[in-house]
């Protein structure tokens, strides 16, 4: 077995680890379930992928997303790994060859979205393969507390009674408490051993800015402060109109979503690491997997929906271990956007089951069939046919998801593909009997070689160039050629798609769980409310509530954030500052010296200090609290210690 050291080096080129990714490795090539919490940038897929490596076996990787899962894929690929992948984005024929390869074949790596572990032909198939390790990445999606819940998740915990004694690895990079426990309980975690990396980067700056003008506010931060930037946006028509904005104000930018084609995410994402572009607009689709260490701002402007995903966000900032800030832009207008996306991100009842209804009449599907079937989702039409607000017709998708009814992908875009399903001298018999067919067939053939054996990605753009056709006329043969079953044709698209986890349900069967819905809406709705105090806090330090939420404890306030540098600005000298802080506590002290065992009052306090600043002497007071120096409870004033 290689040494882990000469596995990293081999593939990744370093020659030492990140903190805890070695002890981590160390305890899943023990054979432990082991729970990893590392921020942001902190390293976690080298967690899973060194030890898979390590040892004979391919290693199963569960993800949310699947632009995610594309990218590890590609990466892995271009150093030299075998990975595949398996998610709802594919053909079912491209499903069964890839698991058919993992059984046969030599791959390290399966990716899989967490829809297909329930899947018979998944359940079949990963019982004859020699599994290694099973990962879970944005493991919080697994708990009812985490941001971001995904029941698909809880399958996983099924899959390890087809695979027994084989390690489980969950990562995250923001877990409270509560998800902890979750996450370990529903994974039925043993010989459990837990790794914990402090939530606190002390090298960003937290900054809120109030402003009635968020774009020229973008565009003077973006002049002002050097180096790369990310700002994230909520909607996709966004991202391209505010690269425009910055663009005209001689700030190079770019934009990234989801939806774009994989030759213009790739383009705009190559552009903004190469430093072509400094600044890069982007949903939140942006980012994962992509490691730029020199990151010196991300601007969020637009509300993030909860704490942990302003965290991982923020935290793309800076990996490289220099000053980048974090800022939020707002204004009364985004904090009643906030509440109305909440409101409608839970549309009543009645709605959700109208379009559960309306989701099977569209794909024509009989009650009791389309189990684990997937097809392309287009919004715009699905409204058109059916009196539905798109916004309405997401938030129902996202409760059924909840409820594991059926499954809405992310949108990315998926090229063309195709395989022949007949053997050489059946195509051969075909052709001599359908000419009209022929050249197209002897194209595909010189072109695009292994289409006997797998998908293959091909252009119908370049097709019908050499051909001298037009595109939907070679669209039209393929489709042709597809119905003849002689190929398997899947067009390409950049909609997401629907999977139907179950078989469709009759009317009077539909019902909403509790839990998928009053909990969920009642956990978001408190993460809204940690966002909104967040922004409004003018009084404690930024760090100090960030790790608060994550139930750490800040050593000190971080003296850099917008509320330290607005508190260290008391138009006093540090000698001044000191001489306050002393005198103060020294008066506290000398009370309690008196014998008295009641506290001081802070009106007895402002007498005594002699100041004539009220607002100085309130500073002095907040600044000494959040030390941990002084409590003070209603009126009254304690020492501590």
């Amino acid at each position: 077995m290689a040494t882990i050291h000469h596995i990293l080096q081999k593939y990744w080129g370093y020659s030492t680890f990140r903190p805890l990714q070695e002890d981590i490795i160390n305890s899943v090539l023990s054979g432990n379930d082991t729970l990893a919490l590392l921020p942001t940038g902190g390293g976690k897929s080298i967690c899973y992928q060194v030890p898979a490596l390590a040892k004979e076996g391919i290693c199963i990787v569960v993800s949310p997303l699947i632009s995610l899962i594309k990218d590890q894929v590609e990466t892995l690929r271009a150093n030299g790994i075998i990975a595949v992948s398996v998610h709802s984005g594919l053909h079912k024929r491209e499903i069964d060859i890839a698991l058919d390869y993992c059984v046969y074949g030599k791959p390290k790596f399966l990716f899989v979205s967490p829809e297909r572990l329930e899947t018979e032909l998944f359940k079949v198939r990963v019982q004859k393969m020699k599994v290694n390790l099973i990962a879970i990445d944005e493991a919080h999606c697994i708990s009812h507390w985490g941001y971001d819940f995904r029941p698909s998740y809880l399958k996983i915990a099924g899959i390890r009674n087809l695979l027994p004694g084989v390690p489980v690895l969950a990562l995250t990079a923001t877990a409270t408490p509560e998800v902890v426990e979750d996450i370990k309980e529903k994974l039925a975690f043993k010989n459990a051993q837990t790794f914990f990396q402090t939530f606190e980067r002390t090298n960003l700056i937290y900054v809120c800015r109030k402003t009635d003008n968020k774009i020229e506010e973008l565009k003077n931060i973006c002049s002002k402060l050097k180096g790369t930037g990310i700002v994230y946006v909520r909607n996709r028509r966004r991202t391209q109109e505010l690269a425009a904005e910055l663009n005209k104000a001689t700030i190079s930018a770019g934009f990234y979503h989801a939806g774009l084609p994989t030759v213009e995410r790739e383009r705009a994402q190559s552009d903004w690491k190469k430093d072509y572009t400094r600044v890069i607009v982007a949903t939140n689709a942006f980012g994962m997997g992509i490691d730029k260490a020199d990151v010196r701002f991300v601007i969020h402007f637009d509300l993030p929906e909860a704490p942990e995903a302003y965290y991982q966000e923020a935290g793309r900032g800076g990996r490289d271990g220099k000053i980048s800030y974090a800022i939020i832009l707002h204004n009364q207008n985004d904090v009643e956007e906030l509440t109305y996306f909440h409101e409608a991100g839970f549309p009543d009842k009645e709605v959700i089951r109208k379009v559960y209804i309306s989701l099977g009449n569209y794909y024509k599907l009989a009650v009791g069939s389309g189990e684990a079937e997937s097809f392309v989702f287009d919004i715009e039409k699905f409204c058109k046919i059916y009196p539905f607000k798109p916004i309405e017709v997401l938030s129902s998708l996202k409760i059924l998801e909840l409820d594991a009814i059926v499954d809405l992908s992310d949108a990315v875009f998926s090229p063309s593909r195709i395989k022949f399903e007949v053997t050489n001298l059946e195509l051969y018999n075909f052709q001599l009997k359908n000419a009209s067919y022929d050249n197209l067939i002897k194209l595909l053939l010189r072109k695009y070689p292994g289409l006997f054996d797998e998908f293959v990605k091909i252009k119908e753009a370049d097709l019908a160039t050499l051909l001298k056709l037009s595109i939907n006329d070679i669209r039209q043969k393929l489709k042709e050629l597809s119905q003849a079953n002689i190929i398997k044709y899947v067009e390409q698209t950049d909609l997401p798609f629907v999977t139907f986890l179950k078989p469709r349900l009759p009317e009077r069967s539909f019902t909403i769980s509790k839990m998928a819905y009053d909990l969920r809406k009642a956990n978001a709705l408190k993460r809204i409310d940690a966002i909104k105090r967040y922004i409004s806090n003018h009084d404690t330090c930024r760090n100090t509530v960030l790790l608060a939420y994550f139930n750490e404890k800040a050593k000190q306030r971080c003296g850099k954030c917008d509320v330290c540098v607005t508190q260290n600005k008391l138009e006093l000298s540090n000698i001044e500052f000191d001489r306050l802080v002393s005198h103060v506590l020294q008066k506290i002290a000398t009370r309690h010296a008196e014998g008295k065992k009641e506290p001081i009052t802070l009106q007895e306090l402002n007498a005594v200090t002699e100041m004539t600043d009220q607002q100085k002497l309130i500073k002095i007071i907040n600044w000494l609290v959040e030390s941990e120096k002084i409590t003070v409870k209603g009126n009254l004033v304690y020492l501590n210690g």
